[in-house]
C-alpha cells in the first residue's frame, strides 16, 4: 500500500512538473511568435495527454502491480486538482469540452500504469 502511494507522489511530482515546463514554453511561443492561441490550445491538450500517460507510466513502473488502477488514481488525482483550483480559485466548475479533456486525461494515464507495469515485468 505504501508502495502505491509513493508511487502516486511520483508520478504527481512528475505531471505538475511536465505540465508546469511545458505551459511555460508554449506561453513563449505564443508571446514571441505569431502562432494564435486557437492553434497552441490542441498543442496543449497532447502536451497533456503526453504528461498523463508518461505520469502514469512512471506511478505502474514504481508502483509494480494493477498499474490500470494506480493509473487511473493518478488521473484522477490529477483532474481533481485542476478541479479544486479552479473552482475553489475562479468559482468555476468544468464545462463539457473540459470534462471531456479529462476523461482522456484520466485514460491516458490508465494506459501508461498499464504499460508501465508491463515494462517493469519484462525486465524482472
Amino acid at each position: 500500500m505504501q508502495r502505491q502511494f509513493i508511487a502516486l507522489l511520483y508520478g504527481w511530482i512528475f505531471i505538475l512538473v511536465f505540465i508546469l515546463v511545458s505551459s511555460f514554453i508554449l506561453t513563449l511561443i505564443l508571446q514571441f511568435t505569431e502562432i494564435r492561441q486557437q492553434t497552441l490550445s490542441w498543442v496543449a491538450f497532447s502536451v497533456g495527454l503526453i504528461g498523463l500517460f508518461i505520469g502514469g507510466m512512471i506511478t505502474g513502473i514504481k508502483g509494480k502491480s494493477k498499474g490500470w488502477i494506480i493509473g487511473g488514481l493518478t488521473g484522477v488525482g490529477f483532474t481533481v486538482f485542476i478541479f479544486l483550483v479552479q473552482f475553489l480559485g475562479y468559482q468555476n466548475g468544468f464545462s463539457l469540452d473540459q470534462t471531456l479533456h479529462h476523461l482522456g486525461f484520466i485514460l491516458a494515464a490508465i494506459l501508461g500504469g498499464m504499460i508501465g507495469v508491463n515494462l517493469i515485468k519484462g525486465q524482472e
